[in-house]
């Protein structure tokens, strides 16, 4: 069971959590792995699929925003010009982004064999962090078929945290980092929910402030902010694309929270989407309906996602363990500092 702020008793807002208190609980969304562990090799891939459908041909509206731009995506030029995401959503190691993005295209093609033929071709979304301390991420472990495997892994309900898929050599504020998750709910007229899932891999050691205010030192001499941090953002709220980004933005105020000042060289991005308002690629009508949300109602969704964003990033730290990658590199669990503090009253 992955440990999060709740058995710490470390708060996060006031917004209710979903069932799974993951991304997953927004209905339809799926996650899976594929790790790699052996010596120098510490990394992976992590999929986030926004429904088990063909994404190609339904399409869920999306958005992104950049924080700060020290990254190396695939796909953000298009969701941000046509406002969709139309491939499940891979997360890497920097130098893996190209194998995955042909993994993802292969993918689409066997789902859809007249692409790039008779249809237009497809744009695969791939978002990464530099692993280099705890990886040796010159090896180019990473193939098409980890990629794939990560896709076949994906399933909904609990979604496992920590040293995981991508967040498997990830550090995060001199500890260890990884994938993490948290949900909101969000009632507007019906219920609704809001989750997150992050790669955290950022944060200047020393620099981490935990809800009640304390600040866990990670025992290694503080240096410049640096790495990355990819928040995916999914929703059941029907939104537009304008709407989304906005959302997306506001999970800046959740690495905010955490002390990070988005450091020059951190790549801090946010790629969002909502299963509310699905597009056909096959529409054959001219004009189409529209439902979004009433925009004096989304301050709710800032609100969740800030909450959400925060709790996310600490779940990957606690729910990942000590870890021992490269050359020796040490990170520790920030789940052992809580408990080491605790011995101590």
């Amino acid at each position: 069971m992955a440990r999060t702020v709740a058995n710490f008793g470390l708060t996060c807002g006031t917004l209710p959590t979903g069932t799974h208190n993951a991304i997953t609980d927004v209905p339809g969304v799926r996650v899976g792995h594929c790790t790699l562990r052996d010596g120098e090799i510490n990394t992976g891939v992590t999929a986030i699929l926004p429904h088990g459908g063909n994404l190609f041909r339904k399409k869920v509206t999306a958005a992104s925003y950049v924080i700060n731009g020290f990254g190396k995506t695939v796909g953000l030029t298009q969701v941000q010009e046509l406002g969709t995401i139309e491939t499940p959503v891979l997360l890497t190691n920097t130098l893996s982004v190209g194998t995955c993005a042909t993994a993802l295209i292969r993918d689409a093609i066997r789902q859809n064999p007249n692409l790039g033929r008779t249809t237009g071709t497809v744009n695969p979304v791939v978002g990464e962090c530099n692993d280099g301390a705890l990886n040796d991420i010159q090896a180019l472990a990473i193939s098409e078929e980890h990629a794939l495997a990560a896709l076949a892994d994906a399933r909904e309900g609990a979604v496992e945290q920590g040293n995981v898929g991508a967040g498997t050599g990830m550090s995060c504020f001199g500890f260890k980092g990884g994938i993490g998750s948290a949900s909101r709910k969000i009632a507007l007229g019906d219920e609704h929910h809001l989750g997150i899932l992050v790669l955290s891999n950022f944060g200047r050691p020393g620099d981490l402030v935990l809800p009640d205010g304390r600040r866990p030192d990670a025992r290694r001499q503080a240096e410049a902010e640096r790495g990355s941090i990819i928040i995916v953002l999914a929703t059941d709220v029907p939104l537009e694309h304008r709407q989304l980004e906005r959302v997306a933005r506001r999970t800046g105020a959740g690495i905010a929270r955490l002390g990070s000042f988005w450091g020059n060289g951190s790549g801090d991005i946010a790629i969002a989407f909502s299963t509310g308002n699905p597009v056909d690629h096959d529409e054959t009508r001219d004009l189409v309906p529209l439902v979004a949300l009433n925009e004096a109602r989304i301050d709710i969704l800032f609100r969740a996602v800030a909450e959400a964003t925060q709790e996310a990033v600490l779940n990957s730290m606690l729910s990942a363990e000590a870890f021992t990658g490269r050359a020796g590199a040490h990170r520790a669990s920030l789940a052992d500092w809580l408990r080491d503090q605790a011995e101590r009253r």
